[in-house]
């Protein structure tokens, strides 16, 4: 007796796509950095990524295992970068600098463009999420070494809202076409 699994991966894709957008929204100068951003940081973005990396390890897809629980972990690490220098439980943390965060931003870049590759027999529409991911990441790299300008920091949100979109419309491509049985949202298979 088998029993059907549910597809995670729009979850996981929602998580972070939400998440994507609303940050970048900040970046772009929408908003301050509120406990909205964080909050969605740690739910949203990074436990219900994380638990989608865990279910996609059930169904024996490394990429989805690897992707999701690393991205749930990039929010989660990153939430922990803004609030750790305000906190006293683990003593004195200073606040990461420029090149620390430039480094930082490098290393998930880098991930990413490796990731990149394990899209190329997938769909463009995973193509354009992990592409326009390593741009962000290169670009945030970019900010911090010019010293955070808020014109760039501008751009670099406008270029992740259109990541985090990406990521939405693929999440719900994949719900919606499974659940009609065809295609309502193209996502562009490789052939």
């Amino acid at each position: 007796m088998s029993t059907k699994l549910a597809n995670p991966a729009p979850l996981g894709l929602l998580g972070f796509g939400l998440t994507t957008v609303l940050l970048n929204m900040h970046n772009a100068g929408f908003f301050g950095l509120n406990s909205m951003i964080l909050a969605m940081g740690l739910a949203y973005g990074g436990l219900a990524q994380i638990i989608v990396g865990v279910m996609e390890f059930k169904k024996g897809n490394t990429f989805g295992t690897v992707a999701f629980t690393s991205y749930g972990l990039f929010w989660w690490s990153l939430v922990a970068l803004i609030l750790l220098p305000g906190t006293s439980f683990f003593g004195f943390v200073l606040s990461s600098d420029n090149n620390a965060m430039a480094a930082y931003f490098f290393m998930w870049g880098l991930f990413t463009f490796a990731m990149f590759f394990g899209t190329l027999k997938t769909n463009r529409s995973l193509q354009l999420v992990f592409g326009t991911l390593f741009i962000l990441f290169f670009m945030l790299m970019t900010r911090e070494l010019l010293g955070n300008p808020v014109w760039f920091n501008t751009i670099t949100g406008i270029e992740g809202i259109i990541c985090g979109f990406s990521a939405v419309y693929l999440g719900f491509a994949e719900i919606l076409n499974e659940a009609n049985q065809k295609t309502i949202l193209p996502i562009f298979p490789i052939k």
